[in-house]
């Protein structure tokens, strides 16, 4: 626990539940509303295909769980983790400037 603490920058053991929480809750929503959000924007495996479908709805996904993951970070009282951890991702996949 000491070493994730540490990597994550928190103090209390209890952070590292909420933000395992944040996580779930987070990735359970985006997936929960994805269908509905496709469906209203006509995008079905007959419109596109099987894998058009599926590419369209991992792209959305991920977006979503962008903007997701700092709004339930804030929720929690954790958006200081979370916003930094947005920041270090963006800087991976390359998107540093709109970060910086």
């Amino acid at each position: 626990m000491e070493k994730l603490k540490a990597r994550w920058d928190i103090e209390h053991n209890w952070e590292i539940i909420v933000i395992l929480i944040v996580f779930s809750v987070t990735g359970s929503t985006a997936s929960y509303i994805g269908k509905p959000i496709l469906r209203y924007l006509s995008i079905t495996t007959e419109n596109f295909g099987t894998f058009g479908y599926w590419v369209i709805r991992i792209l959305l996904l991920f977006v979503m769980y962008q903007f997701m993951l700092v709004f339930f970070g804030w929720l929690f009282g954790q958006h200081k983790f979370f916003w930094n951890f947005e920041k270090k991702m963006l800087r991976r996949i390359g998107l540093k400037r709109f970060v910086d």
